[in-house]
Parts: C-alpha cells; structure tokens; sequence
C-alpha cells in the first residue's frame, strides 16, 4: 500500500507574523508536519508548546517539529518571516528592514541549502521584493521556487477600500495592485472590475475618487501598523493561500512578487502558482501610463539591490 504524503511546511521567523501562519496551519489542519525555526530558542519553545496544548481540542493533527533545518529537506514549502520590526519607523518604509534582513537571508539561504530543502519558498520578509530576489540567488532554487508574497496583500486592501466604498464584498473587486510592495506600488486601474463591471466606468458613475483608494491600499499596512504597531492576520492569511495553492495544485491566478526577465528581479505582477511554484508569469496588456509606473517601480527595487 502507497503511503500517503505528507504535508509538510517550514516557517523561519515566529514574529507576529510568523506565529500567526503557526497556529491558522494548525488549527485549520493545514499542515501534517509543521517545522518552525526562529534565531530565538525560548520564543520558538514558547510557540511550540502554544501549539501543542490545542492539539487536544483539534479536529486534526500536527506534527510540531522546532529548531530543525535538516527537516525541511523534504518539506513542500518554507515560508520565510523573519524580521526586524523595530527597525521599521512610523515613516512608511519598508526598507528600513534591509540591512537586517540582509544579513538574516545569508543565514538562512545557508541553512537551507545543507539542509536540501527542494520545495518551494514563499517569501514574506520586507523589503519583500529585494528579499525575495537576494533569497532565489543565495539558496540556488530557480525563480519558479522561489516567490513572494509581494502585492498580493495591497491588492486585498485594494479591493476592502474599493468593496467598502461600494458596500460590496470584496471578493466581488477584481484587478490588481502591480509594482514593489512599498511607496512606489500602484493600482492598475485599468484591471479593476466590480462584478465585471469596469471601475473606470462606475468611477465615473458614482463619482468615485480612485486615487484615495489607490492611497488606502498602498497605506493600509500603516493604518493598522499605527495603532498595534505590527500587521499579521493579512498578511498571514496571504501566505497561506498562496502554500494552499502549491499544496493542491491550484494553479491560481493572482498577483505576486514574481521574477520577471524585463527587470531582472523580483516585482508584484501577475503570476499563476501550483505544485512547482510560480508556473507561468501571467503577461498582461497595459496602457502605457501604468506600464511607465511599472518601470519606475522596477527602477527603485533595482536601486536597492544594487547597494
């Protein structure tokens, strides 16, 4: 008899955001095995044992396993979260995290690469788009196992700020939010549609202003960052899909910080994401305005990179 395969995840970072991913993998039965690694010993023990006491009043079961990279070497996906948030000020950069994160994807790349880990790696840490790009070069995954969240999270706060406005689920808001996941992101517009119905269109109807919800998806992360002073159930909930997507194969189609040849890094673009990673990058048509933000986007990622 085959033996059944076993769904097995990595998490390297067990800030808010990290434990988050923990307990919803758990508590949703997501996940069979559950590595977790943090630089922190008493804070992954801690988490470990958080876990561990909800296994008793479960539908499901979790293998908990901590501190482990040799474990990951048959894992599906690693999702990396790990970061500095004090580093982060109340100034809207998310590059204040590069220099730490910098040295941290070092590490980690490392750890991963003796470990054999050959799955794939979705990356959550900021600046995601540089992170993501340093941590595909440092483990050796192709580009197609290596991706990030990117703007997959503005574009749920996208379509809130839009779905809010127009009292409308937000799942009934499609288009996309493209570029780095920071101050130079922007709304495509021109992929935006309610119920198929294009925003341009019902902008002009109702009198909508796109440019303050352009404004909330880019500063959503701060609004709730302001008063808690760290985000974790968006970007968590984020991440999951996306691991849900390469554990069964669902080749959904959404946007990510993807690699793209053009600019020779990662960028949130759309992609679509199954059992192998990123299986296509999903090339889309757009008017010239919004290609130029793309560019410029792209222009201050590479930027970054560079130093």
């Amino acid at each position: 008899m085959e033996e059944l395969k076993m769904r097995k995840i990595g998490i390297i970072g067990l800030g808010h955001v990290g434990a988050t991913i923990a307990y919803t993998l758990v508590t949703k039965g997501i996940a069979d095995e559950l590595v977790i690694i943090d630089t922190n010993d008493d804070k992954t023990t801690a988490e470990e044992y958080d876990l561990r006491d909800t296994l008793a009043r479960l539908d499901t079961f979790t293998k908990i396993i901590p501190q482990d990279y040799d474990s990951l070497s048959n894992a599906d996906v690693v999702i990396t979260a790990f970061g500095n948030i004090d580093s982060i000020k109340m100034d809207g950069d998310r590059f204040g995290e590069l220099n730490f994160n910098t040295a941290a994807v070092e590490e980690v790349a490392a750890n991963l690469k003796t470990s054999g880990f050959n799955g794939v790696l979705i990356n959550i840490s900021n600046p995601c788009d540089v992170v993501t790009t340093l941590l595909q070069q440092q483990t050796g995954l192709s580009k197609a196992q290596v991706f990030g969240t990117g703007t997959f999270l503005d574009t749920a706060r996208m379509q809130r700020a839009v779905g809010q406005a127009l009292h409308e689920d937000p799942k009934n808001v499609s288009g996309y939010v493209l570029g780095e996941h920071g101050e130079s992101q922007y709304t495509a517009w021109s992929t935006v549609e309610v119920k198929g119905h294009p925003i341009t269109k019902l902008a002009e109807e109702k009198g909508l202003d796109l440019t303050s919800f352009d404004q909330q998806a880019r500063r959503g992360g701060w609004l709730v960052f302001s008063g808690k002073h760290y985000t974790c159930y968006a970007i968590a909930t984020c991440a999951i899909k996306l691991a849900q997507a390469v554990l069964s194969d669902a080749r959904l189609a959404c946007p990510t910080s993807v690699y793209l040849e053009e600019y020779g890094h990662y960028i949130g673009y759309p992609a679509v994401v199954g059992r192998k990673g990123i299986i296509e990058v999903n090339s889309i048509s757009l008017p010239i305005e919004e290609k130029a933000q793309l560019d410029n986007s792209a222009k201050i990622i590479k930027e970054k990179l560079n130093k």
